[in-house]
């Protein structure tokens, strides 16, 4: 680039854009990168307090922002997502479907770390929706040095460091555990919770069985809506210490490998996740998910609507961040929840 001031610089090609911000009204171009500057420029180039301005000067050593942010965005897109055109030097990535974000956060901190350039996403392992933005990219300065932008590629790897998978909605069923159900002593307000949660994934209750206390009985419960074709098996209730409360044997019984018992979460300690062996989940709700607004369900419902297993691994990391602070105002996934890095 060669520094010039704009009277000097009619015929001259501008190499960067030219942004005019008004408060409140707009925050946008008024030249563009690849502009030939003429003389009734000049006033409107002052006006936006440019009395000296970047010119192009050939130089096969280097990138311009634009071409540089660009290759962040293949470094980074994935499956399922749409670029922006650049704008100042910045390429931004919108989803093209409902689903999980993943982001390769070793990765990614590995290419900031370079300087000189930047990816900014958002939290990964949360949904989005089709028209979320899910990442920003630019580099800082207006040109910079093809071979910084290699070790990008190079830090980088060779797979994109977001994914974006879609949600598949599954037939769900659900075993309502306690002899209190059972006897109609109380109303069952477990279920008309989970239903509402589900749908807001698209997904169905395709059946429901009401059980008291006894292990066994939950146990034919489960196997028979996994005989039925359920992909996803709910079990409520029956999750604490207690000695009525037989749930997490009854699903061990019914063949399902238990991945855990228990999570560092608040709300949701008790919560149980398992598989059968064909992979379909079987799930052991505390209830907390019947009464609390977001908990350790909320963190790992989208993963298994997405096919990503859940593992001990990476329940233990959800400690950070997995205390939810109830606020009376609920935003989540638009908060510190399950979000510890």
């Amino acid at each position: 680039m060669k520094l010039m001031r704009v009277q000097d610089a009619v015929g001259q090609v501008l190499c960067h854009d030219i942004t005019q911000i008004i408060p409140g009204v707009t925050k946008d171009a008024v030249f563009r990168k690849g502009h030939i500057i003429r003389e009734e420029d000049i006033p409107v180039l002052l006006s936006v307090g440019k009395e000296h301005i970047y010119i192009w000067e050939n130089d096969e050593t280097m990138l311009h922002e634009s071409d540089a942010a660009d290759i962040l965005r293949a470094i980074c897109q994935g499956e399922h997502m749409r670029a922006s055109a650049p704008k100042e030097g910045k390429i931004e990535l919108t989803a093209e479907t409902d689903g999980l974000l993943l982001v390769d956060i070793e990765r990614l901190r590995a290419v900031n770390a370079l300087g000189e350039m930047m990816i900014a996403t958002r939290a990964s392992g949360f949904p989005v929706k089709k028209g979320d933005k899910l990442c920003g990219t630019r580099v800082i300065p207006l040109v910079i040095k093809k071979e910084k932008m290699e070790q990008a590629r190079q830090a980088a790897g060779d797979k994109p460091l977001l994914q974006l998978l879609p949600f598949r909605a599954r037939s769900f069923g659900v075993v309502t555990t306690g002899s209190e159900v059972a006897k109609g002593l109380i109303q069952d307000a477990f279920t008309p919770v989970l239903v509402k949660k589900m749908a807001e994934y698209g997904c169905e209750m395709a059946a429901h069985t009401v059980c008291g206390d006894n292990s066994d009985e939950i146990t034919a419960a489960v196997c028979k809506m996994a005989d039925d074709g359920m992909e996803l098996i709910l079990c409520t209730g029956g999750m604490s210490v207690d000695p009525d409360d037989r749930t997490p044997l009854a699903i061990r019984n019914a063949g399902a490998e238990i991945v855990s018992y228990g999570a560092p979460v608040l709300p949701g300690a008790m919560f149980l996740v398992s598989y059968l062996p064909d992979g379909r989940p079987v799930c052991g709700l505390p209830g907390c998910v019947m009464y609390a607004k977001r908990t350790i369900f909320d963190l790992v419902l989208p993963r298994l609507l997405a096919d990503v297993p859940v593992t001990a691994e990476w329940l233990a990391g959800l400690g950070h961040g997995g205390l939810c602070l109830n606020c009376p105002d609920c935003h989540f996934p638009n908060c510190g929840f399950g979000k510890g890095i």
